[in-house]
């Protein structure tokens, strides 16, 4: 059984995607801590980050580089945060969250909850920044 990311990259759970090559996807948080909160993940499902193969680890840096680019682009903020927790869902994944203090990444914090128009809305905007 696939984790709950393998199920958004075979399109079993629907997701705001931002952008997505032959090896990964980025997508909108659906409980994120700011607009424009992405998770880039790695097609192939393995648990933890640092299991990938040098190739896999370092193409998803490289492509996890170029969504934030487009975040900043879209979001005002100071600055794109990177975090690797990696104990909620067992598939490898970066947040890249939009922050203007260091409070705004803190996983503590309330959750946005946002409408599916404003998904739908921040994930054009980044979409359309990504290069």
């Amino acid at each position: 059984m696939g984790s709950i990311f393998t199920k958004i990259i075979n399109g079993e759970i629907p997701s705001y995607k931002i952008a997505e090559d032959e090896n990964f996807l980025a997508f909108l948080d659906a409980f994120p801590l700011k607009k424009g909160h992405v998770l880039v993940i790695p097609k192939t499902e393995v648990d933890y980050i640092f299991d990938l193969d040098t190739d896999m680890y370092t193409g998803l840096m490289a492509f996890s580089n170029r969504v934030a680019k487009a975040i900043k682009k879209a979001i005002a903020c100071n600055r794109i945060s990177i975090h690797v927790v990696g104990l909620e869902v067992p598939h490898a994944h970066i947040h890249l969250i939009p922050i203007n203090t260091m409070n705004d990444c803190n996983f503590s914090n309330s959750k946005l909850k946002l409408t599916q128009e404003e998904f739908i809305e921040i994930a054009s905007l980044i979409k359309n920044n990504f290069l």
